[in-house]
């Protein structure tokens, strides 16, 4: 599988485009702290920082203790895994309101077909 491919994968499934590579910068380089990711990717220090804030916020990335702190990602398969439950919850969730959701749509239909 390509790299290119990777980050499709990845995009298709929620992730953004800097998240994903800020992921598998880890994933493939091992720990890091921010100034190495920031000098190794051509991503604006900016958005790494809420890259990585993003990441580990939704379980993807986690941080030690120390100052500055170093970067760690979830192994490829733990985050496929992670990211389809997600995709999985939003699925059961529309499924659940999808009644509800034709139901307001037929009634706002009805009143802009009445003016």
């Amino acid at each position: 599988m390509s790299l290119e491919r990777v980050l499709k994968a990845l995009a298709s499934l929620g992730l953004s485009q800097t998240d994903s590579q800020v992921y598998i910068y880890l994933v493939t380089e091992g720990p890091a702290k921010a100034r190495k990711i920031i000098n190794s990717l051509t991503i604006n220090k900016r958005q790494i920082y809420r890259s990585l804030k993003r990441l580990q916020n939704n379980g993807v990335t986690s941080a030690n203790d120390e100052r500055p702190s170093e970067f760690s990602a979830v192994p490829f398969e733990e985050l496929l895994d992670l990211l389809v439950e997600v995709k999985k919850e939003q699925a059961k969730t529309l499924q659940a309101s999808k009644e509800e959701l034709i139901s307001d749509f037929l009634n706002e239909k009805k009143k802009s077909n009445a003016h």
